[in-house]
């Protein structure tokens, strides 16, 4: 199993802990952000990591390394100007057939290895990792028509989604949909897929999740820590 870890953010909405250090680097309890992710996927029996790198590359290749200290085999893919989310993939030239994609600033306890049986099972182009999340309104919210006579009134409604984790498994083919010349999205590429009528699946996961690029999350996995990592690593 191979995987592809994104760390070319400046992570600014960590500011001001990413002012200085880069955001995979930032730490929860005594472990950077990547490091946790790095021994879970050894753990789930990824044997090469490719790391792909922009800002502060330079201190996340020497926090890093080889990979040698984590059992994985570590390279680096460096891009020279923002590519997004899914760009940084046209910079890789050996790519296998099937590989895992992932943020760099998460942390989840995620059956990565289920994830990537599943997408292989499925022959699906791609596979994404979903969570539910409840997104608060802090407001009152009012429906209205066309007369602007109030029809309806709900006071800080609660909506439930099915989010993107960060976590996806792809098929190589993926690449066809990914211009060479231009920053390109995961948003634009889930709409590419669905304007194509191509098969991208859904993975669900229950469990822990939290996106460390969102200050509250940040806070909420420092709370978390007593108990966090043993939790994540086993």
């Amino acid at each position: 199993m191979r995987a592809i870890l994104l760390a070319g953010g400046k992570g600014t909405r960590l500011r001001p802990f990413t002012a200085t250090i880069p955001k995979p680097l930032v730490p929860v309890g005594d472990l950077a952000i990547m490091e946790i992710l790095l021994r879970q996927l050894a753990g789930h029996g990824c044997d090469r990591v490719t790391v792909a790198v922009g800002h502060m590359a330079q201190l996340i290749m020497a926090y890093f390394g080889d990979g040698e200290k984590w059992g994985l085999k570590i390279d680096y893919s460096i891009e020279d100007r923002p590519l997004n989310t899914i760009g940084p993939l046209r910079l890789i030239d050996d790519l296998p057939d099937n590989f895992l994609v992932m943020n760099g600033d998460l942390l989840t306890d995620l059956d990565m290895s289920a994830l990537y049986a599943e997408h292989l099972e499925s022959d699906a182009l791609g596979t994404i990792a979903t969570y539910e999340r409840d997104v608060k309104i802090d407001f009152g919210v009012l429906r209205y028509g066309d007369d602007r006579r109030v029809k309806g009134f709900v006071e800080k409604p609660v909506e439930h989604f099915s989010v993107s984790m960060g976590i996806y498994a792809f098929s190589k083919r993926i690449l066809d949909l990914i211009p060479e010349d231009r920053p390109f999205g995961f948003d634009e590429l889930v709409l590419a897929s669905i304007d194509r009528g191509l098969d991208v699946r859904a993975f669900p996961h229950d469990g822990y999740w939290l996106d460390i690029g969102r200050p509250d999350d940040y806070d909420r996995a420092n709370e978390d820590v007593d108990g966090l990592i043993e939790r994540l690593l086993g």
